[in-house]
Order: structure tokens, then sequence, then C-alpha cells
């Protein structure tokens, strides 16, 4: 197997800075400043970057400290955990967010370098696996994994989307090294690489698999919810920033809580305003922050995403991007606790809303939910012109999908969507009388 570009994480610590993450500035003691990276278009962690810096919960959380300290909050957005792992290294970054292998890299990055880092809370996750998505061209004739044997499948080496495409290779037989041609790219890289035709397949995190099929520009292929492991983005911090202000760590993780309450209560609107700031389609933002949406926002530290954690060790190791990672000694949920207060254990508990049918109708500010694709699909039957957006549960995996992009299957009276054409044909292989359709035949059934 080839992969193109495996070191170009290191490029990142050639990057200027534009402050210096914790330190007094020159000349005032009584200020300082607190830099915070994050990753705008990696829409999972929006309760601590994007929707977060929007609202300026975080801002407000330091100012109420009153304190004698005058707090200048630093926000630093890149592509990639990658970078901001390279930046807390540095000393440079506080406080950052990213996804589960990323997080498992910059614990072994901290600890090598003696500047320890810990994972102090959760933004999004999916207890199946859903954030992760395998996608092809529009036009391609790849309809399962087992099809990309020998193909140049893309992805980023290290991240969450590898660590679906590596476990979902090997669940179809295929050796993640020797039976494909991975490409090392950047996400932005690997869309343009698989629009040109020099990538065959593109495996990668929430938000490119949906925008890019929202566009046009790809179908699904594989669903990370098949894999049924949880996948999530965390928040992690500077064990010595954790130790020199507890109460600037604990500020900032009562602004996320914040921004999780207005997220779960304003879906469309924090969509809109997250959609302001990175020019993605707010619709895509909905796809996966909604109210019924791909992703579940929670900042507690639940014990199966720690777990998830622990086996996606192995996947690093195998990469040989890290040796052994004390899983048990990264994780301090110790501030958060206090942060969340008596509401933690409660928060803990908390399961992830049912999956549902949802529309967006032009000019509203709010969905509309329904009890079944098909009543769905009777309402944007009756709606031709007026839907701005429809998503429909997986029957399988709940990962939650356009509804013109889902592969449909007839099964006597029932209409079912499903992510990917294998999926669906697998459920119709199984169930007598049930046949793959189209979108529009299944719009017709209801008119």
């Amino acid at each position: 197997m080839r992969r193109t570009a495996v070191a170009a994480s290191a490029v990142v610590l050639l990057l200027p800075l534009s402050a210096c993450g914790g330190d007094a500035e020159a000349g005032n003691g009584s200020t300082v400043t607190v830099t915070v990276g994050y990753q705008s278009k990696t829409i999972n962690t929006v309760t601590a970057g994007t929707l977060l810096r929007s609202l300026g919960y975080f801002e407000k959380q330091l100012a109420s400290l009153n304190d004698g300290v005058t707090y200048k909050v630093v926000w630093q957005d890149y592509a990639t955990g990658a970078p901001i792992t390279a930046q807390m290294t540095a000393g440079k970054i506080d406080i950052g967010s990213m996804g589960d292998f990323p997080l498992l890299i910059n614990a072994a990055r901290g600890k090598q370098l003696n500047r320890p880092t810990h994972l102090v809370s959760i933004t999004g996750y999916n207890l199946r696996g859903g954030l992760n998505t395998i996608v092809t061209a529009p036009d391609s004739e790849l309809t399962s994994l087992k099809d990309l044997k020998g193909k140049k499948v893309s992805t980023s080496v290290g991240s969450a989307a590898d660590g679906t495409l590596v476990r979902a290779l090997q669940r179809a037989g295929i050796d993640p090294n020797e039976g494909i041609e991975k490409l090392n790219q950047q996400p932005a890289v690997g869309a343009s690489a698989l629009a040109a035709g020099s990538a065959d397949a593109l495996s990668q995190f929430v938000a490119w698999p949906g925008l890019l099929t929202y566009q046009g520009k790809a179908k699904a292929l594989y669903d990370g919810a098949q894999l049924n492991l949880p996948t999530f983005h965390g928040v992690t911090a500077r064990a010595d920033f954790a130790k020199d202000r507890p109460a600037v760590l604990e500020a900032f993780l009562k602004a996320q809580a914040q921004a999780t309450d207005y997220l779960n209560a304003h879906p469309v609107t924090s969509a809109e305003k997250v959609a302001e700031a990175t020019g993605l389609p707010a619709e895509v933002v909905y796809l996966y922050n909604g109210a019924h949406g791909i992703s579940t926002f929670d900042p507690t530290v639940k014990p199966q995403l720690v777990s998830a954690l622990k086996q996606d060790v192995s996947v690093l190791k195998a990469a040989k991007l890290t040796g052994d990672v004390d899983v048990d000694a990264f994780v301090d949920d110790q501030h958060v606790r206090k942060a969340l207060g008596a509401s933690y254990g409660k928060q803990l508990a908390a399961t992830p809303p049912a999956a549902a049918s949802e529309v967006w109708p032009k000019g509203a500010q709010e969905t509309r939910t329904f009890t079944s694709p098909a009543e769905l699909l009777g309402y944007v039957a009756t709606h031709p012109d007026g839907i701005r957006a429809a998503y429909v549960p997986d029957a399988t995996t709940g990962t939650l999908w356009f509804a013109d992009k889902a592969v449909w299957v007839t099964d006597g009276e029932k209409l079912l969507p499903f992510v990917t054409p294998a999926t669906a044909q697998a459920y119709a292989d199984r169930h007598s009388g049930a046949r793959v359709t189209t979108y529009a035949d299944a719009l017709e059934r209801v008119s």
C-alpha cells in the first residue's frame, strides 16, 4: 500500500502563532490570554468551538469570575485535530477540541513531550459510529465495501474516519494495509481527488460525507454506524493549564454546557448560526446537529465512550501512530463534574433521542417531525415547492440521511430508507417481496 504525505501533520509546527496560551501579556500582569483551538467545519465540536464562539458564552463566563483579571480569548481555527495537538504540546493552545482518534494522539504526544493533556469533556457523539461515512462518486459502480479491494481510498490517517475505514475493511475481509491503496489526505484534498477521479472512495468525518452528498458530488457506500462502535469528539486541555487556572477551565466547561443547552433548545437557529460562521449549508449542519441528527451533544464523559476510546488504541498502534495510551490517566472529568454540578449525574445517564423523520419547511424556524418515513414522504409529495430539506433515519442503523439521497426499499405497505445500497439490498434479500426502489417511485407510492 502506498501512503502519501504520512508526515504531513508535522508541517503544522511551522504555522504562525497568533497568541501565547495562558500567558499574561507583556507589561500587563492583570491581563491573561486564553487560547482555544477548534475546528469550525468539524461541526460535531460546535459546542466547544463554532457555536460557542458565536454565542460569546465563554467570554461572559470569564467576565463573571470577578477575580481582578482581564481575560482575552483567542480562537484558532484548524481543519483537523493534528495542528491543535502540535500547538498544545508547544504550549501555545490551552484548550482544544477534536475527534476520538486524534484525542488519543493528543494524549500520546503530550506524554511523549512532557506536556500532558487530559480529556475533560465531550462535545458530540454517536453511539453506533454514524459520524464517519465512506462515500464514492455519484456515478461510481462501487456498491459495497468488498468493491474497494485494490481501489484508491482517500482518508486522513490518524483520524476517526481512518479508524472506521480500517475496521470496516477488516470486517469485509480486506487487509486495510495491503488490500487498498490508501491516500493520506486532508478532507478538502480528498474531496477534490474524489471529484477528479484520482480517488475511488473517500472515508471522512462530519460534515464532509453529508456535504458532498447534499451537493450531489458523492453518494454513501458505507455507514459507519454499521460498526456499532461509538464515535465522538471531545475537549482536551493542557494539564498545566488545568492545574494553574482551574477556574478558567471550569468557566469554559460551563460555557460549553450553556452552548449545548442552546443547541438542543434551538436546533434550527443553531444550524443557521454555524452555517453563517463556516459557509456550510445549514441543511447539512442540521443533518448532524439537528433535533434528531446523527450527533448527540452532551458534555458528560460517558463510560461507553471511554470504553470505545480504549478499543481505538489498538488501531493507532497497528498504524504505528502511537504506542500504548493510558486512557484512564488521560480522562479527567473532575472539572466538568464541578462545572455541571448537580445536573451531571442526570446528564450522564441520559440517552440519545429516538430516531425520527423530519422536514424543514422553507422559511420555517422549526422542523416538522413524522412518525414514519412514509408519512414524511406523504408530506413532501403534497408540498413539492415548500421543502428546504427532508431527513429520514436508516431503517437498520438509525443514521439520519437526506430523504432524496437515501436508498429506498418497498416491503409490502412499508417504505424503508437506507443510507447505502448494500444495506438496502441486504434488507431486501432477507425479506420476501421486498425490493429496492427509487426516491421518485417512493414519492409516487404515497401520492
